[in-house]
């Protein structure tokens, strides 16, 4: 017996694509394996009763089909598979035992599908789609909620909560990416248990805020995170944030990329560069920001004004920027701040324009290097820079076109 489990059944009954899906069976992880074989599974939860089936033999698993679940009165997704896609989860059915910090059950007892949904967290997510039988078994109550647009928990909010802090922060992102209400119950006790959530691990917290920050709904999850008080712990800064200026810039977005979209809602949450500075140094270290999420994040903070303003800039000001490696998240923090703002667009329009011209045309070979000045005579020193970078921007702005002329003028900052 095999069931499609969780969130891929909620997101089909939905009418969405599935990102991922998950299996729930009556095997052991022992008779998984062996299924499979153990050179194409992953032992990721053996313990908890999770085996990962590799990708190229996860495609080849039997997916509720379009035309079963329209049978049934329930959408899904592709039924062919998908390149690319994570390994399927294949977890046993299970009860849990007592959860000791906060995070995961002390042990589990291997039992069947009806106590393997009361243990999940929110009535939506405990579902199961049986593709033999083309029907989807619910135990808890998902469809109906699904249909009421409500997130509730499954059993007693308090309980839940306490197994997995985590699922607090849950309840955030699946209220703004689903569009649903809260259930006063859970909303509740998650105001009581809010400062509860420091005992998750940072890692665990970012990626759930990821989500909340990169949906559509943002404002709703953030509205949300200060009702329940958990923003205290996961982002301060939003305790005195200004909703209207807020609103309107993450609503501006055109595509909803997690660094855009935090770098709107620092923008919104601070004017001052200093204090923008040391919100993403605190968030960095509190969601565990990527080196490559900063620094995208800084560069969009630090030039998306030289786009708005390019219109009224020399090019050699504008030029660094459009050959930058995060071009395209300045570009759309740029954007967004003006459609936000009503302002003028100009300039990132004669931004757009370059950036479609071939490379050699946005970004020439420079007329000048330093080894051409060393071949020149000149002895290395800090005015080498100061040259080159003068010589740089005579060149794009079409002041000068030649080797000659490149050394001419850096003559005079060397000579």
């Amino acid at each position: 017996m095999a069931y499609f489990a969780g969130g891929c059944v909620r997101d089909a009954m939905l009418g969405r694509e599935p990102k991922d899906f998950d299996v729930a069976t009556d095997a052991t992880p022992d008779r998984v394996r062996e299924i499979f074989g153990k050179r194409k599974t992953l032992a990721i939860g053996a313990a908890f009763g999770v085996i990962a089936v590799l990708p190229h033999l996860a495609q080849a698993t039997e997916q509720p089909t379009a035309q079963a679940t329209e049978q049934a009165n329930h959408p899904t997704g592709d039924q062919h598979g998908r390149q690319g896609i994570e390994p399927i989860e294949v977890a046993t059915f299970r009860s849990d035992g007592e959860y000791l910090d906060g995070r995961r059950p002390s042990k589990v007892r291997y039992g069947d599908a009806r106590h393997d949904a009361l243990r999940r967290d929110f009535t939506i997510n405990g579902m199961f789609f049986d593709p033999d039988a083309n029907q989807v078994i619910d135990f808890v109550g998902g469809r109906d909620d699904l249909q009421r647009q409500m997130l509730r928990t499954i059993g007693d909010a308090e309980q839940r909560f306490e197994e997995d802090k985590l699922r607090m922060l849950r309840a955030v992102r699946f209220t703004c990416t689903l569009g649903f209400t809260l259930d006063a119950a859970a909303l509740q006790q998650i105001q009581r248990q809010a400062s509860e959530i420091t005992v998750v691990s940072d890692e665990r917290i970012g990626a759930e805020m990821r989500r909340v920050v990169a949906a559509p709904r943002t404002t709703v999850g953030l509205e949300l995170l200060r009702l329940t008080n958990l923003h205290r712990h996961v982002l301060p800064s939003l305790q005195d944030a200004e909703w209207e200026p807020l609103a309107k810039l993450l609503q501006a977005r055109e595509r909803f990329e997690f660094e855009t979209s935090l770098t709107l809602l620092i923008m919104a949450l601070h004017v001052d560069q200093p204090a923008r500075d040391q919100t993403l140094h605190g968030l960095t270290k509190r969601w565990r920001l990527s080196n490559e999420e900063v620094r995208r994040i800084r560069s969009a903070m630090r030039w998306h004004g030289v786009v708005m303003d390019a219109e009224k800039k020399p090019w050699s000001a504008v030029q660094p920027v459009l050959v930058d490696r995060d071009i395209d998240a300045i570009m759309s923090v740029a954007r967004s701040v003006i459609t936000a703002n009503q302002q003028d667009r100009s300039g990132y329009e004669r931004c757009l324009q370059a950036l479609a011209w071939q490379p050699q045309q946005l970004d020439p070979c420079p007329l000048l290097s330093g080894d051409d000045l060393k071949a020149a005579g000149y002895r290395p020193g800090r005015q080498f820079k100061d040259a080159l970078q003068a010589v740089r921007a005579a060149q794009l702005d079409g002041e000068i076109d030649s080797g000659q002329q490149a050394l001419s003028l850096a003559a005079k900052y060397l000579d």
